[in-house]
């Protein structure tokens, strides 16, 4: 891969080079080019002039666009109508070359129970595995990875780093795209910044992060407009959830069972563990995605689901972040329609809205420094702004319960710690009460009043995801 000159509006380089037996780290927060840098290798963004530009042949390339476009493919195919079952959509395993379904490295990414599980079956953090596998035993010699470790719990990003560690120099050339210093690999030989549209260090892994230390981070926080403040919650019950004894079981599959979870106005609650030990299930459960909330003894706001209320009944009292409404926002709609279907928890706006209502919708998009795209495609945005917009269309009717499902997932540095300063604000102030899911070890914050360790309660012979 070879740039010399290139100029578009949102990206400059005046060199870069990337050859086989490189492994490249691209480091940079949302707005410093490094998006845009993304687009120009993958041949999707058109500089307005270039002196030299030699892109690698089809790489592979594993992100969150990639598994959103297969899983609407899965989507387009699901058959669950016309079957007396529902269909799990495309096996695992035929993603991967037939010729290499008995490779170690596959028992390496822990994915072999997997392969016979339908796509739409997997989490994440699978998918994820399963696409990088493809590319790993596949043919192609140059591979992207955009933000390999979103999602994925400790044991498994060091599991990552290990596989990587081993990866032939000699066979290909590597680009991981991360938003968070920390995230910064140790296998990788290379490292480049990326800061105000362009690149602006370069060279060996050890060097350039010696001179990074001394790079100031000058960007503007998000998240902090008082603006969009919440008030405080009133007419709540003395439980928002309780939960006796909870258990998810698919067929004879044992997720986690004996789980007991009270959660107070003001408990502010930091659920953990590794892939596949139940985590968004359990909040599926909670939220009424998932049919187990019928079969366990669950009060949710001091209802018993199954009692008679709607899902709309429970939802209109929730404001919730997942992977799973992340995938799921498919419709067309603007930045703005999105952040306001918020008040309607709906996908997709469908209803009359007040002039109030599209005015705090503007000072929401203005805390995430997107105003003045609210016109914009949904769709057409990055995966971490897309994020932003549902962070804030949560946030928007000022929810008495905030169930977040790994909500900093594709947010660089700037933007994943104002959002924990924004919730530390709501929590100090008892304005909502929130429900966390993470995998990162930096995200746990002390407003946390209990913390809930999942494994605890994983079946130790369901499958790991």
């Amino acid at each position: 891969m070879l740039l010399r000159n290139v100029r578009h509006p949102l990206l400059s380089v005046n060199t870069f080079t990337a050859r086989i037996g490189e492994f490249w780290c691209l480091y940079g927060t949302g707005k410093s080019g490094i998006n845009e840098f993304l687009e120009l290798i993958t041949g999707r963004l058109q500089p307005e002039q270039a002196e030299q530009i030699v892109l690698p042949v089809a790489p592979s390339e594993i992100s969150f666009a990639e598994q959103q476009n297969i899983f609407e493919a899965e989507i387009e195919k699901d058959d669950t109508d016309f079957m007396d079952r529902i269909d799990p959509g495309t096996p695992a395993s035929e993603f991967l070359p037939q010729t290499r379904l008995s490779d170690p490295l596959i028992s390496q990414f822990d994915m072999y129970n997997q392969l016979q599980s339908g796509y739409r079956q997997l989490s994440s953090g699978q998918a994820r595995k399963l696409l990088l596998l493809r590319a790993l035993l596949g043919d192609t010699p140059t591979i992207i990875l955009d933000s390999p470790y979103d999602g994925l719990d400790t044991s498994s990003c060091e599991e990552l780093n290990h596989i990587f560690s081993q990866v032939p120099k000699n066979k290909y050339c590597i680009l991981v795209l991360v938003r968070n210093r920390d995230d910064i690999p140790t296998w990788c030989s290379h490292l480049a910044v990326f800061k105000e549209r362009t690149i602006r260090l370069q060279g060996t892994l050890s060097g350039t992060l010696e001179q990074l230390s001394k790079l100031a981070n000058d960007e503007s926080r998000l998240l902090t407009n008082d603006k969009v403040c919440h008030s405080p919650a009133t007419n709540l019950p003395k439980e928002l959830i309780t939960l006796q004894n909870g258990f998810v079981h698919y067929g004879s599959d044992k997720i986690f069972s004996g789980l007991n979870l009270t959660v107070r106005p003001g408990d502010h609650t930091l659920i953990t563990g590794p892939n596949g030990c139940g985590k968004s299930s359990l909040l599926q459960m909670l939220t009424g995605d998932n049919p187990k909330c019928y079969a366990n003894d669950l009060h949710i706001f001091g209802i018993r689901r199954g009692s008679g209320e709607s899902i709309w009944d429970i939802k209109k009292r929730m404001g919730i972040v997942s992977a799973d409404l992340h995938r799921n926002y498919r419709v067309p709609g603007s930045l703005l329609q999105v952040v306001l279907s918020g008040y309607f928890d709906s996908i997709g706006l469908y209803d009359k809205v007040t002039p109030q209502q599209k005015k705090k919708a503007y000072e929401w998009l203005a805390s995430i420094h997107l105003e003045n795209l609210k016109d914009t495609p949904f769709r057409k945005l990055p995966y971490g702004d897309q994020r932003l917009v549902l962070i804030a269309r949560a946030l928007i009717k000022n929810p008495p319960l905030l169930i977040l499902d790994e909500p900093t997932q594709g947010l660089d540095d700037t933007a994943r710690m104002s959002l924990l300063d924004y919730l530390e604000r709501i929590s100090g102030n008892t304005l909502s009460t929130i429900l966390y899911v993470s995998h990162r070890q930096d995200e746990y914050r002390s407003f946390f009043q209990q913390h809930i360790r999942l494994e605890q309660f994983a079946d130790s012979k369901g499958s790991k995801q």
